[in-house]
Order: structure tokens, then C-alpha cells, then sequence
């Protein structure tokens, strides 16, 4: 693979962004050194590209991109992914308010927790926390699928219009127009299959205990 590393220590984010735009055009992957938790990163980034971000991003990182696939191996602020059309967001540690807010397609994981409000307004694709998530995940969904292996607080699903929220752990309570429904064989199979192919180890058991939550 072709390799460009960008020492981004002290660079604005608009010089970041421009050399990344730049660089993306000729290489396969970019490896973004020093990224002092920089807000916007990769912000509106399009094509296909491999970034990897070794350290901590701020707020909305991999924000409005389509095609790119992006790893931090640290943390992330507020509205990670958000209004992402295509693409992969995978983060290493938690996340902020709103991770996987918006978005149209393309897939968001957070291997840690993350805060509240997570996926809300989605319309598409699929977004997955390893830990748990905190009050109104789901927030007005209208589409897509959200899926949380830890706890969630309160007014899980609030106002959701359309969409799939499972939950793995504590439901502490749905928000309104939410309901819970019976996970079926074939949603058992699909979780299956995209949490194994993110690294996630679930046992039998695990499967058998999602909780499903749609719209009334």
C-alpha cells in the first residue's frame, strides 16, 4: 500500500484538511501524525482512501465525507461521522455527544462509550458502540441501524420515525413513539455478521439476548 505521513503538530485545520485533500489524490493510505485532538478533521473528504489517525480527534471528525475509510487510534469529541454518505469512522476509544449523527450510509463504530444523543437524526447505515451510550440514543432516527453491546440510559428511541436501535445491555427507559420488538432470526444473523466482522466476539447467548426497539 502507499504510504504518505503528515506530521499535523501545529498546523491549523485548514492547512491540514488542504494537505490531506491533496494527498489523498495520490495515495492509498494517509497516517496523520500529532493530531492534538484538532477539530473537522478530514472534514467533506471524498474518494477512496485509507486514514489513519494516531492520537486523538476533536469535534466532528469525518464530517459531510463519502468514500474514505477512517481510524483513530485514540478518542473522539462531539458528531463523529456526522452527515457521512459512504465510508467507514472506526474509533478506538469513546466519543462525544451525537457520534454517527446524520448520517446517510457507511458505517461509524466506537469501540468505547459514547455520550448522548448517539445516532440521532440517522438516515441510513450503520452505526456501533462496543460500550455504552448515554440518554435519548436514537434521537428523531429515520432510518438505519444503531447497535450498542453496552448499557443505555434514558428515552432510548425519542420520537424515532424509522429504524432499527438493538441493545445488547440495560434498557433504563424508551423515549417516546419507541417500542420494543422481538429480534428475529434474520436480525440475529445480520448482527452476527457485521459485529464479527468488526472484531466483536459475541457468544450465543449474547445474540439471543439483543433487545430490538422500533417506532410504534
Amino acid at each position: 500500500m502507499d504510504e504518505y505521513v503528515i506530521d499535523a503538530k501545529g498546523m491549523d485545520v485548514k492547512e491540514l484538511n488542504r494537505t490531506i485533500k491533496r494527498q489523498a489524490k495520490e495515495h492509498d493510505c494517509l497516517i496523520i501524525d500529532n493530531p492534538e485532538s484538532e477539530h473537522n478533521i478530514c472534514a467533506g473528504l471524498t474518494g477512496e482512501v485509507d486514514i489513519i489517525i494516531n492520537g486523538s480527534a476533536g469535534y466532528f471528525v469525518g464530517t459531510m465525507v463519502n468514500g474514505p475509510k477512517i481510524h483513530i487510534k485514540g478518542n473522539a469529541g462531539w458528531f463523529a461521522g456526522d452527515n457521512m454518505t459512504e465510508g467507514e469512522l472506526i474509533i478506538e476509544g469513546t466519543a462525544g455527544d451525537g457520534a454517527g449523527q446524520g448520517i446517510y450510509g457507511g458505517t461509524v463504530i466506537v469501540k468505547g462509550n459514547t455520550g448522548s444523543r448517539t445516532g440521532e437524526i440517522m438516515k441510513g447505515g450503520t452505526v456501533i458502540i462496543g460500550g455504552n451510550s448515554g440518554y435519548m440514543t436514537g434521537l428523531l432516527m429515520m432510518g438505519g441501524r444503531l447497535i450498542i453491546l453496552g448499557d443505555v440510559t434514558d428515552d432510548v428511541g425519542e420520537s424515532i420515525m424509522r429504524g432499527t436501535i438493538f441493545v445488547l445491555g440495560e434498557v433504563k427507559s424508551l423515549g417516546k413513539n419507541a417500542v420494543m420488538d422481538e429480534a428475529t432470526s434474520e436480525d440475529i444473523d445480520d448482527l452476527r455478521e457485521i459485529l464479527t466482522e468488526y472484531g466483536f466476539n459475541l457468544s450465543d447467548d449474547d445474540y439471543s439476548n439483543f433487545k430490538k426497539i422500533v417506532n410504534m
